[in-house]
C-alpha cells in the first residue's frame, strides 16, 4: 500500500470512531461551547464570518453566529457549488429562510455571496496540532487554501472535546486550524 493510500485508509478508520465519539458527546450536550465560541470571535467582530448550520450530531455554532451578526458583523454559510470546488458562502441572518442544499446541509434561499476572513469549521476529529478530519470531500481544505492565497484567514475548529484524537494523519493538501473551541476550552495549536 502506498503512503497516500495508507493515510486515506487511516482517515477512513478514524471517521467511524469519530462519528461514534461525536454522537456520545452530542447526547451529553454542548454546555457553554457556543458562548465560548462567541467570546473567541468577539475580537474580530468586524470580520466577515463563515459559520455553518449544524446537521445530525454536529456541535451548534448558531448562537455564536447570531452574536456576531448582533455585533454588526456579516455571516455566511457554506454552499457546495460542485464536486472538487471550493465552497461559496451565502449570507445568513438569524431567522433566514433555509432550504436543503447538497448533502442535506441547509442554506439560505437568498442573500449576498460573501468572502469570509474567519471561518467556523465543522469536523469529525481534530488533534492538538490543529489538523482535522472532515467528511472526506476536501471542501474546507480547498476553500481555506484558496482564501489563504488571497490574504490572512482564521480557521476556527468547533467540536466536542471527545472528538480530539492523538494524531490526525496529514496529507499535503490538509489545511490546519488556527484555533479549536470545545465545551471544555480553547486550544491554540502552535503550527
Amino acid at each position: 500500500m502506498s503512503a497516500a493510500a495508507d493515510i486515506l485508509a487511516r482517515k477512513a478508520e478514524l471517521r467511524g470512531a469519530a462519528l461514534a465519539a461525536r454522537k456520545t458527546a452530542f447526547a451529553a450536550g454542548q454546555g457553554n461551547a457556543a458562548q465560548r465560541l462567541a467570546a473567541v470571535l468577539a475580537p474580530v467582530a468586524d470580520a466577515v464570518l463563515a459559520g455553518y448550520v449544524p446537521m445530525r450530531t454536529e456541535i451548534d455554532p448558531l448562537p455564536a453566529m447570531a452574536a456576531h451578526a448582533d455585533r454588526g458583523g456579516r455571516v455566511g454559510v457554506p454552499v457546495i457549488p460542485g464536486a472538487g470546488q471550493p465552497l461559496r458562502f451565502r449570507e445568513w441572518t438569524p431567522g433566514a429562510e433555509l432550504v436543503p442544499g447538497e448533502f442535506g446541509a441547509r442554506i439560505p434561499v437568498a442573500g449576498d455571496w460573501l468572502v469570509p476572513t474567519v471561518l467556523i469549521v465543522p469536523l469529525l476529529a481534530f488533534d492538538w496540532r490543529g489538523y482535522r478530519i472532515g467528511y472526506g470531500g476536501g471542501f474546507y481544505d480547498r476553500t481555506l487554501a484558496a482564501l489563504r492565497a488571497q490574504g490572512p484567514v482564521i480557521a476556527v475548529g468547533f467540536a466536542f472535546a471527545l472528538q480530539e484524537v492523538e494524531e490526525v494523519p496529514v496529507e499535503p493538501t490538509d489545511e490546519p486550524l488556527d484555533i479549536i473551541v470545545t465545551e471544555a476550552g480553547v486550544i491554540r495549536p502552535g503550527h
